[in-house]
C-alpha cells in the first residue's frame, strides 16, 4: 500500500537527500508544514513569521518499507533534543518535527519518543514535536533535489555531505 510520511528534521535538503535512495521510497518531496495555511514561501517560512516547518514529504510503499523503519531513519538523520534547530540553522522553520497521517503513525511515533526518554538514548530530553499532518506546500523547485544539483555548494559540503554519508553508510542495505 502507497502511504505519506511528513518529516521535519532541520534543513529540508537533507531530509531529503537522506531518503531519496531508500528502497521502498517513491518519492521525496521538500516543503512545508504546520503553520499558516495561506503564508508559506521560502521566505516567508525563514522569517519565522508562519509557523511552517521545513519538512520531506516522503510517499512510500510499506509492502517495501515501513513506517517503522522510516521513524528509525529519522531519528538517526538528526539530533531531536535540540529545540528548533539542528547545529547552525537556527530557527521553529528547523525544528523536530513528525507529522503524522494516521493515528497509527502517531502511536508509534509517541511510543519511539517515549521509549528514548525512558531508556536515556540522548543525553538530553527529546524535543520532538508529534502533531497532525497539516496542509503541505511543496517548495520552491530550485530546492527540489538541491544536494544533487548544487553539491559543490559550501553548506552542502560542510553540513550535508558528512550527515548524508554517515546516514548511507548506517542503511548501505536499504539503498536503491
Amino acid at each position: 500500500m502507497i502511504k505519506n510520511a511528513t518529516f521535519g528534521a532541520g534543513c529540508f535538503w537533507c531530509v531529503e537527500t537522506c531518503f531519496k535512495d531508500i528502497k521502498g521510497v517513491l518519492t521525496v518531496i521538500a516543503g512545508f508544514c504546520g503553520g499558516d495555511p495561506e503564508r508559506s514561501s521560502y521566505e516567508e517560512v525563514c522569517s519565522g513569521t508562519t509557523g511552517h516547518a521545513e519538512v520531506a514529504r516522503v510517499q512510500f510503499d510499506d509492502s517495501i518499507v515501513t513506517f517503522d523503519k522510516l521513524l528509525e531513519m529519522f531519528w538517526y538523520a538528526h539530533d531531536p533534543t535540540q529545540l528548533n534547530r539542528q547545529g547552525n540553522d537556527i530557527g521553529s522553520h528547523y525544528r523536530s518535527v513528525i507529522f503524522y497521517h494516521s493515528d497509527e503513525q502517531k502511536d508509534k511515533a509517541q511510543f519511539a519518543m517515549s521509549e528514548f526518554t525512558r531508556n536515556e538514548i540522548w543525553p538530553k530530553p527529546v524535543v520532538t514535536e508529534i502533531s497532525p499532518v497539516s496542509t503541505f506546500f511543496p517548495a520552491e523547485d530550485y530546492h527540489k533535489d538541491y544536494y544533487s544539483k548544487n553539491s559543490d555548494n559550501m553548506y552542502c559540503n560542510l553540513v550535508l555531505r558528512p550527515k548524508v554519508e554517515k546516514f548511507k553508510e548506517v542503511f548501505r542495505d536499504l539503498l536503491k
